[in-house]
């Protein structure tokens, strides 16, 4: 395995925000009220970190979603990693011990992956360039970052590791000044693909983006082979982009490794509704 390392500019360099410790339901509380377990927020600080999330990852998307993942090569068995890796920023959720001994942390439950504009630029591209050309959002790029390979374990799927990792993830967008987020939202397939043609023929006449940021994915899902009148409901995770006012920048791209089917999203901080800006931004 070639190891992971920390990206070419150095975390010092950009603002990182604080640990933060949170009840399971996303509100701060002091560390002597909350009750375990309590989830820990913090970025990726070495390799070690990064492996422990890429686990995770291959956890998730391998073993619970069946995905044929491609990993570098030399990468460590049961780790999810590719070429990316190395140049993102990765932020991590732990389940605190009810009872930390010194130095002990819990284990990871959550993760993203965030890949900022300069990070872009060394790669080469987005990874949501390798599904969709991105070439109208160019004017967006100096100020955008690309989210990624979010997951969390399935014993923690309350919501309260999602808000965690939103909030983290909004305040190192202000501190960093950046402010539109991009990434694929992934539906399975395991139905043959009715159930996301059907979800992207509702969600293009309601939370379409405009023309000028629409995008084409590069292998589409064939929607007008499939049926689009079921009566579906959005995953929790897309459901929770759309009410922070994200929007769909097209058709979704058929990701056969993944068995899914990707819709592009992009949210800006300034559409944040106002409840969810005093709780991400407390502004």
């Amino acid at each position: 395995m070639r190891d992971v390392p920390m990206p070419t500019m150095p975390l010092s360099e950009l603002r990182m925000p604080p640990r933060r410790s949170l009840h399971p339901g996303g509100a701060r509380l002091d560390a002597a009220t909350a009750p375990a377990p309590r989830l820990e927020v913090a970025w990726a600080r070495d390799r070690d970190d990064v492996l422990e999330a890429q686990r995770l990852r291959y956890q998730i998307f391998a073993e619970e979603m069946g995905a044929r993942l491609t990993p570098l090569r030399g990468a460590p068995a049961g780790h999810d990693v590719d070429m990316f890796d190395a140049h993102c920023e990765h932020l991590l959720v732990r389940a605190a011990p009810s009872t930390p001994q010194a130095g002990e942390r819990g284990p990871v439950i959550g993760t993203y992956r965030v890949l900022t504009p300069e990070a872009a630029v060394r790669v080469g591209s987005l990874y949501s360039e390798t599904e969709f050309d991105l070439t109208r959002l160019r004017a967006l790029r100096p100020r955008l970052v690309e989210l990624g390979r979010s997951c969390v374990h399935p014993e923690h799927r309350s919501g309260g590791a999602i808000l965690a990792l939103w909030g983290a993830l909004a305040e190192f967008m202000g501190r960093n000044g950046l402010d539109t987020m991009i990434g694929c939202a992934s539906i399975s397939m395991r139905d043959g693909g009715h159930v996301a043609a059907s979800l992207w023929e509702r969600l293009r006449h309601t939370h379409l983006a405009p023309i000028e940021w629409q995008v084409r994915p590069r292998l589409p899902l064939p929607v007008h082979e499939l049926r689009r009148d079921l009566d579906v409901e959005a995953p929790a995770l897309i459901k929770g982009y759309l009410r922070c006012g994200a929007k769909i920048l097209g058709a979704p791209a058929w990701d056969p490794d993944f068995n899914t089917a990707d819709l592009p999203m992009l949210m800006r901080l300034q559409d944040l509704p106002a409840r969810y800006r005093r709780h991400f931004l407390a502004a």
